[in-house]
């Protein structure tokens, strides 16, 4: 498994909790099982390999972190994606989006342009391309608008 399947997954995780209200770890007891990704492995390549040791724990906390800070999340979305509220926007993309921010803002181990390259490619998948451009160009205006700024401001 790679990091960059571990990330679709816990897109995936949290796209499922925010359809269904429960948290990412009410849902791992189903998510994570031979049964569900056997179901799912003749459907999506994604689904080939059950995630276990880092891989599990970091869909866990990228997910987890998701759902609790999602009204942060979403306010940062809201800020940068001008004209469109989060509720207008396709599911997935929004997925991708919370999690491309959470780890920027909350995952020291994960480097800004690896996560903003990862949201695009992963965005792919799911959305068309004036939606992949729409993330590309709200990841990049909040790099550009709360990132870097805060790098300068720290360095004075």
């Amino acid at each position: 498994m790679t990091r960059s399947t571990a990330r679709h997954l816990a897109i995936q995780l949290c796209f499922a909790a925010a359809a269904s209200g429960r948290a990412p770890a009410d849902l791992a007891e189903d998510f994570f099982t031979e049964e569900h990704f056997a179901s799912l492995a003749d459907v999506d390549e994604l689904y080939a390999e059950l995630p276990k040791g880092k891989y599990r724990d970091y869909i866990l906390r990228l997910s987890t972190l998701v759902f609790e800070k999602r009204e942060e999340l979403d306010a940062v979305i809201e800020r940068y994606a001008k004209g469109w509220r989060p509720e207008r926007m396709s599911k997935t993309a929004l997925a991708v989006l919370r999690c491309a921010i959470c780890e920027i803002l909350y995952l020291e181990d994960v480097p800004v342009s690896a996560a903003i390259n990862e949201a695009v490619e992963l965005d792919k998948n799911y959305d068309e391309p004036d939606t992949v451009a729409f993330i590309n160009g709200v990841l990049g205006s909040f790099v550009r608008g709360e990132v870097d700024g805060q790098a300068v401001q720290e360095e004075t």
